[in-house]
């Protein structure tokens, strides 16, 4: 248990260094031009998923994800107590790996983000990104778990630009995100709206997948 608990936390530090990270290096290089600094945050972040994935895979599962565990505590497949330490670490990684990309930047360490992210077609994108993000996985663990990491790498990806809200579609991350006033961002006043979108696309999305992936009985 130790040893899982360690993996959600350094892998979701990870995982928010890239995104802030990628943000501000995609802002200082892009000369203004959003669309240039928000594909290389996308790049990145995708990149960055299918190796994180790929490396604690075997060790947590890596979840990285309040959403990913509760959905797996839904489908009884991760006791309550795990679950809740799970969602613990990575509350407390994704705030560290905010904190370690501030650094790297030469910025202020402790911040508070002013960028409003309010609407709602922001609550509807991130609604339908956590929802395609959980239905994505259970795909991929149905059919095809070898594939996962870059499955899930490959569809926020996607989501980074389908997406009005640039897919957070993971609370850990849109809490952490509050603590950094750049490029990637979020206001803590959009906060609750964002997760509580992203807990309804969640549910939605295991509720189908159940139905939708069950293992059929020989015949």
């Amino acid at each position: 248990m130790p040893r899982r608990l360690v993996a959600e936390a350094l892998g979701t530090a990870l995982l928010l260094a890239i995104v802030i990270g990628s943000g501000i290096m995609g802002e200082r290089l892009a000369g203004g031009n959003v669309a240039i600094a928000l594909l290389g945050n996308t790049i990145a972040t995708g990149a960055g998923l299918v190796v994180l994935i790929t490396i604690f895979g075997p060790l947590s599962g890596a979840h990285f994800n309040p959403v990913v565990t509760l959905a797996f505590a839904m489908r009884r497949e991760l006791s309550g107590r795990i679950a809740a330490a799970y969602v613990g670490m990575q509350i407390v990684g994704a705030i560290l790996g905010v904190w370690a990309a501030h650094l790297m930047f030469g910025e202020p360490v402790v911040q508070v983000s002013a960028k409003l992210r309010d609407g709602p077609a922001q609550a509807w994108s991130e609604a339908v990104a956590t929802f395609g993000l959980l239905v994505a996985i259970s795909g991929a663990l149905r059919f095809r778990p070898d594939a996962t990491p870059a499955i899930v790498g490959l569809y926020i990806t996607a989501a980074y630009w389908f997406t009005a809200s640039t897919s957070f579609a993971n609370p850990a991350v849109t809490l952490a995100r509050a603590f950094s006033d750049t490029f990637a961002g979020i206001a803590p006043a959009s906060v609750p709206v964002f997760i509580a979108a992203q807990l309804t696309g969640a549910a939605l999305a295991v509720t189908l997948s159940i139905w939708l992936f069950r293992q059929e009985p020989a015949r």
